[in-house]
C-alpha cells in the first residue's frame, strides 16, 4: 500500500509541508518521526529508540542515552508532497532547539501520551510554538499501553494547553488490543492486522457504531462553533457534510483555533498513515505562510514565497562534520543554487555555495538548487553562524534571528593535560557555534575557562561531546547557577553630575534618575520602553532640557550598568529606570558624556537602593511509587522545594514542586536510589526568585 499511495511531485510550492515533531521526554516523537520515515519509503527497516538503529537520533551520546538531543532534520516523499521533517528535543535542557527549529517551520505534530496526557515539557514546547504561531494538529500515541485513554488526554489538552481538541478518531480496542481507529470524518474503519505495515479499511464496527455516531455529532458541533460555514450548514441541514467538515478542520488548524486530534501507537505502526494524511490536508505549504518579514536598512520589507523573488535565506542549524561544516537554512525567498555568491547580511560579508545537499539525518543527497519553502544544507558557507540572512548581494535583507535564551548553569572546564589547552579553545568555539545557547567566558577570580548552558545535562552533553570528538581529557568543576539581583525599594530623584575636563573638549552630563523595581514590562505614563532582560527605560523630561539623541544615551548607559549590580556582581534584571530631569553644556555635552552619566548614577543608585539576589528556579514533576512517595517529599523539602502538586496514579503518584536549580544537581542519583530505580522526574525553566537571606550570605562575597 504503500508504494500505492505515492505519486508524482507536482508544483513543488504547494506540495511542500515544512512540518515539526514536538513532544514531552518519551513521548514516542523519534518513534513517529521513524515510522514517518518508513511508511514513506525512506527506510526499508523501522528504527527502534531502543536498539539504537533510528536514523534522527543518530549521534552517539543520543543512542546511548536514548533520547533526543539535537534537532535532526530530515526529507521523504508521501502521496506527490516533499515533508521536510524536524525531530527536536523534549528535554528542558535542549529547549533553544525547539526555538530555532520552531522559527523556520510551518506547522507541527505535538505528540502526546495516552497514558501521562499533556506533560511538563509538552506544555512548554506548546507554548514555544503559540508564540511563533505554528499550526499544529495532535497524535495521541501509545494507546497500546496500558492505562491509555484517548479521553483522559484530550481532557488534560482541553485544561493545560487552553485549546478546542477536535478529536477525529475512535479508538477501536482498549490497551494491547488497539488494533484501529474509526476516521469521524468520513465514518470509515480502518484497521491493522498483526504483522501487516498496511491498514484495511470497511465500515464502522456494529458495537461502535452508535458511539461513533455520537462522537461524529460532538465533532460537528465544535467545527460549527468556530467555523461560519460549517455553523450555517449545522443550522440549515442539522448536520454537517464530509466535504465542509473538512474544509472547516483545515481552516481552525491554519488559524489556530481549534486543534485537530489523532490517535495511535507509533511502535505498532498503527495510525501513522492517518497522521500523514492529516499533515498534507490540514497543514499548511509555503505559500499558505504569510511573506517573511525583515528589515532593509532599518525599514520593515517583506518577501513572498516565489522562487523568482530576491533570495532570502536564514541560518537556524550549524553542524561541523568530519568531513566539513553543514549551514542548515530554511529558504523563505527566490532560489539558492550550486556556485552561487550570497550576502550574509548581518556580518556584511559574501559566502559562495559549494553544493546543497537535501538531508537526511546525518546522510545526504546533492541538489543543484533548492527554492522557496525548502529546507537544505549548504556546504561551503565557512563563517555565518545561526540567525544570519543569507540573500542576494544586490538585494539584502536581515531576517529576524532565531531568540536565544540566557545560560543558568555554569561549570569550569580545563585540559588536564597542558598540550590540549589550545586544542580544547578551538572545540570550545566550535560547541558555541553549533548551540548558540551555550556560551564560554573566563572566571575573572580564577582565571579558569568557564563553561555555561541550560541545565545540568546540556552541560554534561557537551563536555563529553568536546571528549568523543575531539579526543581531549577534560577536567569539570562543580555546576553553578547563574544569579540575578533586583530591586526590593528603590531610589528616587537621584543627581548625579559627570564632569571631566582634562584639555581640549570636555565632558558635562547632569541626570535625575527615579529607580524602581519594574511591576510590568512596560510603563505607558513615562512612554517606557522593555526587553526580555526585565529592564523598563523612560523619561519625564520638559521642555527639552535633554534633547531625545541625548537621552536614548543615557538609556545606553543604563543597560551596561545593568551587566554587574552591587551584591556580588551579578546582572540585574526586574528594573525601571526613568530620567526626570537633567542639563547640558552648549559645547561640553556629547552622547558620550551622557551615556558614562547613566551608567554611573544607574550603579550610584543602585547601591542606595535595597537589592536582593535571585536565583533560578525549576518546576520538577516526579513520578514515584507509592512506598517511596514520604522520602521523596523530605528530600524536595530538604532542597528547599515547595510541594505545589501531588496527583495519584496507578501504583504511584506524580508530585509536582518548584525547586532552586542549584539544589537539583545530583538529583537523579539521589531519586534512583530512595525509589530502586523506579523513579523519574522531569524539569521546567520557572524563572527566578528571592534566595533567603540566610542562603544568600554563603553566596555573597564578604
Amino acid at each position: 500500500m504503500r508504494n500505492n499511495l505515492r505519486r508524482p511531485a507536482v508544483d513543488p510550492q504547494t506540495t511542500v509541508r515544512n512540518l515539526g515533531i514536538l513532544a514531552h521526554v518519551d513521548a514516542g516523537k523519534t518513534t513517529v518521526t521513524e515510522r514517518i520515515l518508513y511508511l514513506t519509503g525512506a527506510t526499508h527497516k523501522r528504527g527502534e529508540v531502543h536498539e539504537g538503529t533510528t536514523v534522527t537520533d543518530f549521534d552517539s551520546q543520543e543512542r546511548d542515552r536514548g533520547i533526543t538531543i539535537f534537532a535532526a532534520a530530515v526529507s521523504c516523499d508521501w502521496d506527490g508532497h516533499r515533508i521536510n521533517l524536524i525531530d527536536t528535543p523534549g528535554h528542558v535542557d535542549f529547549s533553544d532547539e525547539v526555538e530555532r527549529s520552531l522559527r523556520v517551520l510551518d506547522g507541527a505534530v505535538a505528540v502526546f501520551d495516552a497514558v501521562a496526557g499533556v506533560e511538563p515539557q509538552s506544555e512548554s514546547v506548546w507554548r514555544q510554538a503559540d508564540r511563533h504561531g505554528v499550526p499544529r494538529i495532535a497524535f495521541v500515541n501509545k494507546l497500546d499501553r496500558a492505562g491509555a485513554d484517548l479521553d483522559t488526554a484530550v481532557a488534560s489538552i482541553r485544561e493545560r494547553l487552553h485549546t478546542v481538541p477536535l478529536v477525529v478518531h475512535l479508538p477501536i480496542g482498549r490497551e494491547d488490543e488497539f488494533t484501529g481507529v474509526v476516521d469521524l470524518v468520513r465514518m470509515r474503519a480502518l484497521v491493522w492486522h498483526a504483522g501487516q505495515d498496511a491498514f484495511e479499511e470497511g465500515p464502522v464496527p456494529g458495537p461502535l457504531a452508535d458511539e461513533a455516531r455520537r462522537r461524529r455529532r460532538l465533532l460537528e458541533e465544535s467545527a460549527a462553533e468556530l467555523h461560519p460555514a460549517a455553523l450555517e450548514e449545522f443550522c440549515e441541514q442539522a448536520r454537517v457534510s464530509d466535504e465542509t467538515l473538512a474544509g472547516a478542520l483545515r481552516e481552525v488548524t491554519r488559524n489556530g483555533e481549534g486543534l485537530v486530534v489523532l490517535c495511535g501507537s507509533a511502535y505498532r505502526n498503527r495510525g501513522i498513515e492517518p497522521l500523514l494524511r492529516a499533515v498534507v490536508d490540514l497543514l499548511p505549504a509555503p505559500p499558505d505562510v504569510p511573506a517573511v518579514r525583515g528589515t532593509l536598512d532599518g525599514t520593515p520589507q517583506e518577501r513572498p514565497a516565489d522562487p523568482a523573488a530576491p533570495l532570502a535565506a536564514l541560518v537556524f542549524k550549524v553542524h561541523s562534520t568530519p568531513t566539513g561544516r553543514l549551514t542548515f537554512v530554511r529558504v523563505y525567498s527566490g532560489t539558492i543554487r550550486k556556485g552561487d555568491t550570497v550576502l550574509d547580511a548581518g556580518a556584511r560579508h559574501t559566502e559562495r555555495v559549494a553544493r546543497i545537499l537535501r538531508v537526511q539525518a546525518d546522510r545526504h543527497a546533492e541538489v543543484d538548487s533548492a527554492v522557496a519553502g525548502d529546507i537544505v544544507a549548504l556546504v561551503g558557507v565557512k563563517s555565518s553562524r545561526t540567525g544570519a540572512t543569507l540573500c542576494e548581494p544586490a538585494a539584502p535583507l536581515v531576517l529576524e534571528p532565531p531568540t536565544v535564551a540566557a545560560p543558568v548553569v555554569s561549570v569550569a572546564v580545563g585540559a588536564r593535560r597542558s598540550q590540549d589547552a589550545d586544542r580544547l579553545a578551538s572545540a570550545l568555539a566550535r560547541l558555541v557555534e553549533e548551540d548558540p545557547s551555550l556560551a564560554v567566558g573566563t572566571d575573572p577570580e580564577t582565571g579558569q575557562t568557564v563553561l555555561s548552558g541550560m541545565g545540568e545535562l546540556h552541560l554534561e552533553v557537551a563536555v563529553e561531546k568536546i571528549r568523543r570528538a575531539h579526543a581531549i581529557d577534560v577536567g569539570v568543576g562543580r555546576p553553578r547557577v547563574s544569579y540575578r539581583e533586583t530591586v526590593v525599594r528603590g531610589v528616587t530623584g537621584l543627581l548625579y553630575r559627570h564632569v571631566k575636563q582634562d584639555g581640549g573638549a570636555g565632558q558635562f552630563a547632569h541626570v535625575v534618575l527615579d529607580v524602581a523595581a519594574l511591576e510590568s514590562t512596560g510603563d505607558a505614563r513615562t512612554g517606557g520602553t522593555g526587553d526580555d532582560d526585565g529592564f523598563v527605560f523612560g523619561a519625564t523630561v520638559t521642555g527639552g532640557r535633554v534633547p531625545q539623541e541625548y537621552i536614548r544615551a543615557v538609556e545606553a548607559g543604563c543597560r551596561d550598568a545593568l551587566a554587574e549590580g552591587p551584591l556580588g556582581g551579578h546582572p540585574v534584571t526586574g528594573l525601571r529606570v526613568t530620567l526626570t530631569d537633567g542639563a547640558t553644556h552648549a559645547k561640553d555635552s556629547s552622547e558620550m558624556a551622557f551615556r558614562a552619566a547613566g551608567r554611573f548614577a544607574l550603579r550610584e543608585a543602585l547601591r542606595a537602593a535595597e537589592m536582593v539576589l535571585l536565583e533560578p528556579v525549576v518546576e520538577v514533576t516526579v513520578t514515584v511509587p507509592d512506598e517511596a512517595v514520604g522520602g521523596v517529599l523530605g528530600d524536595l523539602a530538604a532542597r528547599r522545594g515547595r510541594v505545589t502538586g501531588s496527583t495519584a496514579r496507578a501504583g504511584g503518584a506524580v508530585v509536582t514542586a518548584t525547586v532552586p536549580l542549584a539544589e537539583l544537581f545530583g538529583y537523579a542519583s539521589r531519586l534512583r536510589s530512595r525509589t530502586q530505580g523506579r523513579g523519574t522526574f522531569t524539569t521546567r525553566a520557572a524563572g527566578h526568585a528571592p534566595v533567603p537571606a540566610a542562603v544568600a550570605e554563603g553566596i555573597l562575597p564578604r
